[in-house]
C-alpha cells in the first residue's frame, strides 16, 4: 500500500509523533522530542513529515536547516535528526517514502545537502541510508550522543556514522527515481576480487564474532562486515557487542583515516546465515 506522506503541523499531529517516538525508542521518557518543540521547528524552517497508511499515522521524520563548517565559511544544509517507523511497518518501504518526500521539499527550500547519524552496525540502517538512498560516509564521530538510556541503545557506546546526502547528484537522483539501479550483490565484488579488511567468524549459535585485528587497505574497493542483525547479537551477548563496537570504530576511523568512503553497503540472505557487508572506496571525493 503506497502511504500518504504529508507535512505535520498541529499540536494534535505532534502528540501522534510524540507516541510513535515512545514505541520506536522505548524506556526512555525525556529523549521524547516534545509537542511543543515539534511545532515550534515545524514552524520555522524546520520539516516534520509524516506517513499515514489508512488514516494511521505509521512513520514520521524530522529535521530542520543547519550550519556545516567549511574552509571558505560556514554553508547552509539540512540536519535530518529523527527517522521512525511503527514495528509493524518496518521493511514495508516507508523510511524510502519518508526520505523521498524529505528530498523533494528540501531542494524547494535551495538546499542540496542532508545529513543525519546512524549507529553503523544496525544492518536495517544501513540498507536504507547507504544501499537505498545513495548516501555516502567517511565521518565517523564517537560517542556524539554520551550514555543513552532508551530501549535500543542503552549499554552501547553512542558511536555514529554522520553520512551526506548530496541530493542533487545524479548517484542520488537514481535512487530516488522509479528506476533505480539494479542493486550491486557480494557476488560482483567477489568477482571483481575485491578484498576484505579481516574474517569474521561464527561462533556457537550462529553469533558473529570480530577479530582481533585488522588489515590495512590499499586497493580502491574493499569490503568490510558486520554482523546481519545486531540488535539480537546484542540481546545474546551483550559483550560480544561490545567488542564489535570497539573494533568497528578503530577499523573504520583507520579508514577514514587514510582516505576512505563509504559508498554501499550488502545484505546476503541467500546463504544459510545472512551476511552484510560495507563497500569503502578510496579517492572518490564526488560521486556521480
Amino acid at each position: 500500500m503506497k502511504p500518504n506522506i504529508r507535512i505535520l503541523e498541529t499540536p494534535e499531529e505532534m502528540a501522534q509523533v510524540e507516541e510513535i517516538q515512545r514505541i520506536v525508542w522505548p524506556n526512555c521518557e525525556t529523549d521524547v522530542i516534545p509537542l511543543h518543540l515539534l511545532v515550534t521547528l515545524a514552524h520555522n524552517g524546520g520539516l516534520v513529515l509524516g506517513a499515514y497508511l489508512d488514516d494511521r499515522l505509521a512513520g514520521f521524520a524530522l529535521g530542520f536547516p543547519g550550519f556545516e563548517s567549511l574552509p571558505d565559511g560556514p554553508r547552509l544544509k539540512h540536519c535530518s535528526h529523527e527517522l521512525g517507523v511503527l514495528p509493524e511497518y518496518r521493511d514495508s518501504g516507508l523510511g524510502f517514502a519518508l526520505k523521498r518526500a524529505q528530498a523533494q521539499l528540501v531542494r524547494q527550500q535551495g538546499l542540496d545537502h542532508i545529513t543525519w547519524t546512524y549507529d553503523p552496525l544496525m544492518s536495517r540502517n544501513a540498507r536504507l541510508n547507504i544501499a537505498r538512498l545513495g548516501a555516502v560516509c567517511n565521518t565517523f564521530l564517537r560517542e556524539i550522543y554520551g550514555e543513552m538510556r532508551d530501549g535500543l541503545n542503552v549499554g552501547m557506546p553512542s558511536d555514529r556514522f554522520q553520512v551526506d546526502w548530496w541530493i542533487n547528484t545524479p548517484r542520488v537522483q537514481q535512487r530516488l527515481g522509479d528506476s533505480p539501479r539494479p542493486a550491486l550483490t557480494l557476488d560482483h565484488y567477489q568477482r571483481a576480487n575485491t578484498p576484505a579488511l579481516y574474517t569474521a567468524t561464527f561462533l556457537d549459535g550462529d553469533l558473529l564474532a570480530p577479530p582481533e585485528h585488522f588489515n590495512h587497505a590499499d586497493s580502491s574497493l574493499v569490503l568490510a562486515q558486520i554482523p546481519a542483525d545486531f540488535q539480537s547479537l546484542k540481546v545474546a551477548d551483550m559483550g560480544l557487542a561490545r567488542a564489535w563496537k570497539l573494533f568497528t570504530r578503530e577499523m573504520f576511523e583507520s579508514a577514514f583515516a587514510a582516505g576512505y568512503l563509504v559508498t554501499d553497503f550488502l545484505y546476503e540472505s541467500r546463504a544459510a546465515r545472512p551476511r552484510s557487508f560495507y563497500v569503502l572506496a578510496h579517492g572518490q571525493s564526488t560521486l556521480e
